[in-house]
């Protein structure tokens, strides 16, 4: 559950994010920012400490295991596939580099700026929003091969992958499923805590 809830929010606050920017709500483009920080922050720290299929080292494959995959073998593991990790440690990054420089981002004006932008010059406040700018674009071509990857597997796979992230179950796995090991109710609230905690220190410019 906490896996799914972290990818609907982070779809929705991305869209979000978007209106904001292009509608000039710059305030309400701010607090989506954070909420979208703390989000990375959570996904992060549960990738240490959540279930097994959420923890970062499960979307590490080894190129054996992706040759595999690819002729049609280890296809009955619960979790990501071994590219579908990759794909989404790519969108990890590009997102951390989004929403990381946000925090910097100075406008031409100088009048609307990240949490952290009082930490570095105005050129680099304006490169950081140059770049904030690109990797909006750079994820956007992520989510488009997304969505591409999930119809071909709809389409030619015959395999549902949007129910799985809504219910938590893939009815192709059957008792494989078993293999996955479910994190404790304790290491969500710290996760939680701690992203919640990382969002509000941003925002008070960590203090400094």
């Amino acid at each position: 559950m906490p896996t799914r809830l972290f990818h609907w929010l982070l779809v929705l606050l991305f869209a979000f994010s978007w209106w904001s920017a292009e509608n000039r709500e710059m305030q309400w483009h701010y607090l989506s920012g954070l909420t979208l920080f703390g989000l990375l922050g959570f996904r992060i720290v549960w990738g240490f400490i959540g279930a097994s299929t959420a923890r970062l080292t499960a979307l590490f494959a080894s190129p054996a295991r992706i040759v595999g995959y690819v002729r049609g073998r280890d296809i009955s593991r619960p979790g990501h596939n071994p590219i579908g990790g990759y794909s989404v440690i790519a969108m990890l990054l590009a997102l951390c580099v989004q929403v990381g420089t946000g925090l910097f981002a100075t406008d031409v004006d100088g009048l609307e700026s990240g949490p952290l932008s009082f930490l570095v010059t105005f050129q680099q406040g304006r490169g950081a929003a140059q770049i904030h700018e690109v990797s909006f674009n750079i994820l956007l071509a992520l989510i488009a091969l997304h969505i591409l990857a999930v119809a071909f597997y709809l389409v030619v796979r015959k395999r549902n992958l949007i129910m799985p992230m809504l219910t938590g179950r893939d009815p192709k796995l059957g008792a494989e499923s078993g293999e996955m090991k479910r994190a404790s109710p304790a290491a969500f609230v710290i996760a939680a805590a701690l992203a919640t905690l990382l969002a509000w220190s941003a925002s008070k410019g960590f203090g400094l």
